[in-house]
């Protein structure tokens, strides 16, 4: 039997956390003397009250939950902080439809910034620093999913990320509350320096705060029409560079590092190989592009380094138009959005962790092939990998590319090009935000756009964002029998 206080004390704190985190657009809107303010009161009171009722009423409520408990906590929480950040969208001056406020909101929350927003220079303060600051938490919360529950979800060889001597369905969870609470300092601790950073080096206190949520969660929200390119600064980018990387690195490592040594970071296989895909992608591209790209060698390398770590860690800023260094970049830049960066940051895509457990079992295959009956066994940073890791990344990878092309099928019946369906449908898979073309490019957005394709879209960015399998084991139907 479904235990529905648990999920119903989930869902009032996720209320009550929204109503207090709209709090900030309005005192933004506040400091800036604008009439806006007045359009996030009414939401703020009634989700307050709302959510305050749900986490009274249930309180007392034991939380310790089942497997499929934890299944729907995880999806009805995305899905309700997605509809409930939606409402500023829906009535301050923006003034968005529906569809167009979900999608923004989606957009967000996944960290993945495609926009269907003009003239975003013009408009208020407010919703200027709530779309970042939703990017900004839905990177955190994408990482303690990813850390935290889809380990033992056993989501995509997630499991090869689950900690030593934890019970995510214990009551008090001590160790995972450390380690939620460190995570969350190192996070804090790196925006607050980011700020300090685009300040200091040029831009204004308001624009520092937006860029620096949507930068270290890897969202790509920006405050100008030109994204980077509005900043013209090098050295901007080169900040923004680094505090990408991290942004696309483990948290956890990035915690154990703080502790110890300088050292952790460079020990994980899985960053090692990261570190090697961004040097490659980088050298051919620059290769490929550094005659379209105008400035010194140096200059050119800080331009072709920062858009393309902006794809493959799926943030989405842009500082030239990438299409312009010719094709063979595009396919490149189309390439490293699957790819994504580590499992446990705040990026999307498939993750690097994957492509290495893949290779790991075509080595195998190909040894088993040569000696049948030898006995071997890979191993992911220490780990013996399992059969059932195997079968779980293959699973997943199978999963994610059926979405892809069903996603883009569904987009081709609106009528858009080739090149947009399937560049709409891997940047938001892979929740990076820009795709390729025209339309939906580096100078476009996704506002041209009809409702039923940014429906699809919004989907896409769901799914991508919660790994698939988290929400399509929702859909059999012997998951609801008992």
């Amino acid at each position: 039997m479904l235990n529905l206080k648990p999920i119903a004390l989930v869902s009032g704190t996720v209320i009550c956390a929204v109503g207090f985190f709209l709090f900030i657009p309005l005192i933004f809107e506040v400091i800036y003397e604008t009439e806006s303010w007045q359009s996030y009161a009414v939401p703020i009171l009634l989700y307050l009250i709302v959510g305050g009722s749900l986490v009274i009423t249930n309180r007392n409520v034991d939380l310790k939950i089942s497997l499929k408990e934890a299944f729907i906590v995880t999806v009805l929480s995305w899905l309700l902080m997605t509809f409930l950040c939606a409402v500023p969208f829906l009535y301050t001056e923006v003034n968005l439809g529906i569809v167009d406020a979900l999608f923004e909101s989606m957009s967000g929350i996944t960290t993945t910034g495609a926009t269907i927003l003009n003239d975003i220079d013009s408009l208020p303060k407010g919703i200027l620093i709530w779309r970042s600051f939703l990017q900004w938490l839905g990177g955190i919360g994408i990482v303690v999913i990813a850390l935290i529950i889809l380990p033992f979800l056993r989501i995509g060889g997630m499991q090869l990320f689950h900690l030593e001597g934890d019970d995510p369905y214990d009551k008090s969870l001590p160790k995972i509350s450390s380690v939620i609470k460190k995570i969350f300092v190192i996070y804090l601790t790196l925006t607050i320096v980011l700020i300090f950073l685009y300040y200091i080096f040029g831009m204004n206190l308001f624009d520092a705060i937006t860029h620096s949520f949507s930068t270290i969660s890897t969202g790509g929200f920006s405050s100008h029409n030109d994204s980077f390119a509005y900043f013209d600064s090098d050295k901007i980018l080169l900040i923004a560079i680094f505090f990408m990387i991290l942004g696309s690195l483990p948290f956890l490592v990035l915690v154990q590092t703080s502790q110890k040594n300088l050292f952790p970071v460079f020990k994980d296989h899985q960053i090692r190989v990261f570190f090697l895909v961004l040097i490659i992608a980088i050298t051919i591209i620059f290769f490929l592009a550094n005659n379209y790209v105008d400035g010194n060698y140096l200059s050119k390398f800080i331009i072709v380094s920062f858009n393309t770590i902006s794809i493959i860690s799926g943030t989405g800023y842009t500082s030239e138009n990438f299409e312009n260094w010719g094709n063979y970049a595009s396919v490149l830049f189309l390439i490293l959005m699957f790819i994504g960066g580590c499992a446990g940051s705040t990026t999307g895509g498939l993750k690097v962790f994957r492509f290495q457990i893949l290779f790991s079992y075509l080595n195998l295959h190909l040894k088993k092939m040569l000696k049948p009956h030898s006995i071997s066994a890979s191993r992911f940073n220490g780990k013996i990998i399992s059969d059932t890791t195997y079968e779980s990344v293959m699973s997943f990878f199978f999963l994610y590319i059926l979405t892809f092309f069903l996603s883009a099928l569904l987009l081709s019946f609106s009528g858009l090009d080739f090149l947009t369906c399937i560049s709409a449908s891997a940047s938001t898979i892979s929740n990076v935000g820009p795709g390729l073309g025209t339309v939906i490019g580096p100078n476009g957005n996704y506002a041209i756009l009809d409702d039923y394709s940014k429906l699809i879209l919004t989907a896409t960015m769901f799914l991508g964002r919660l790994e698939l399998l988290t929400i399509l084991v929702l859909l059999i139907p012997s998951f609801w029998r008992d």
